[in-house]
């Protein structure tokens, strides 16, 4: 086979979550429903963060940046699916392809190193609250949001600029609904060693690195709330990490899976539903959790809602 440089790939094909014509309307409309739940329910929780002086708290402050990363996260892959389905279209440009996996990582990941600095600032309110208003000033809280927003992007540049390296010959056809790094790396007829090393590599260091932190944070607050002498204090504490280990969880079970195993044990199938719940469910559900087992976040949000009722109401 004669090989093309990377110039001849002018486009790709996105054969999306079914190649089935009779299932492209039922897709169309459970996404778009998805779709506009999450970018709904995130902007509610930023809204109501930013309208509440007593939500301008550290922890509400990476609460909303997370909504922000989540917003952004499904938009990167979502629209572009539906606008394909509704253009009976399969086809995405190859810098637009390169676009969409540069976003879609950044935000992945800004949604990782948030979910490790969120873990960290319970870990200070809980075990070092003393210290908290100055090892969680806002200075503080600006550096560490600004920490993840670089590394994440330094990240994702180092995947876009070794995947731009690489050739693609007569196959163009992906077998996703997005223009992710393993299935991109299975259509290659270059050497994908290198991109294979620096997805492992980077790919530990961005899920491990936060989710070590998230474990060390937790075993120190396991171990400071059992020494709680009151059990209603003890509930207090654990209830102010409950919803924050919930989206851990929900976000961790299926990102590990996919990017930490060798690119040829990935199944097509697998990876698409793993990716249709960790960037189109997760997301959507990460308002509804933070908001349903929160107190300050239900007060907050009925506020806002009243505001708007009554403003639209003209009073």
């Amino acid at each position: 086979m004669v090989q093309k440089n990377q110039s001849s790939a002018t486009e790709f094909l996105l054969l999306g979550l079914s190649e089935s014509p009779e299932q492209q309307p039922l897709l169309f409309g459970i996404f778009l429903a998805l779709y506009l739940v999450t970018m709904l329910g995130n902007l509610l929780i930023i809204l109501a963060i930013g309208s509440d002086p007593h939500l301008h708290t550290p922890m509400y402050f990476f609460l909303a940046n997370l909504s922000l990363a989540d917003a952004s996260f499904s938009s990167t892959t979502v629209p572009k699916m539906l606008v394909n389905i509704q253009t009976h279209s399969q086809t995405i440009s190859y810098g637009g392809c390169l676009a969409q996996m540069h976003l879609f990582m950044t935000f992945g990941a800004l949604d990782d190193f948030l979910l490790g600095v969120m873990a960290y600032d319970r870990y200070v309110a809980i075990c070092q609250p003393l210290h908290y208003s100055t090892l969680m000033s806002p200075l503080v809280c600006m550096l560490l949001l600004a920490a993840c927003w670089v590394l994440t992007n330094l990240a994702a540049l180092l995947h876009t600029l070794l995947m731009a390296r690489l050739s693609f010959c007569a196959d163009n056809t992906i077998h996703h609904y997005f223009c992710d790094m393993v299935p991109l790396l299975q259509l290659s007829c270059s050497d994908t060693s290198i991109n294979q090393v620096a997805l492992f590599a980077v790919g530990s260091m961005i899920l491990t690195g936060p989710l070590s932190l998230i474990i060390l944070s937790y075993a120190r607050i396991i171990s400071s709330i059992l020494r709680v002498p009151s059990a209603s204090g003890r509930q207090k504490a654990f209830s102010t990490c409950g919803s924050h280990l919930t989206v851990v969880f929900l976000f961790y079970g299926t990102a590990i899976g996919v990017y930490l195993c060798p690119p040829s044990s990935h199944s097509g199938g697998e990876d698409r539903l793993a990716a249709v719940f960790y960037t189109v469910v997760t997301p959507m559900l990460n308002p509804f959790i933070y908001s349903l087992r929160n107190k300050d976040m239900k007060v907050a949000l009925s506020r806002l809602l009243a505001i708007h009722t009554l403003s639209s109401q003209g009073l």
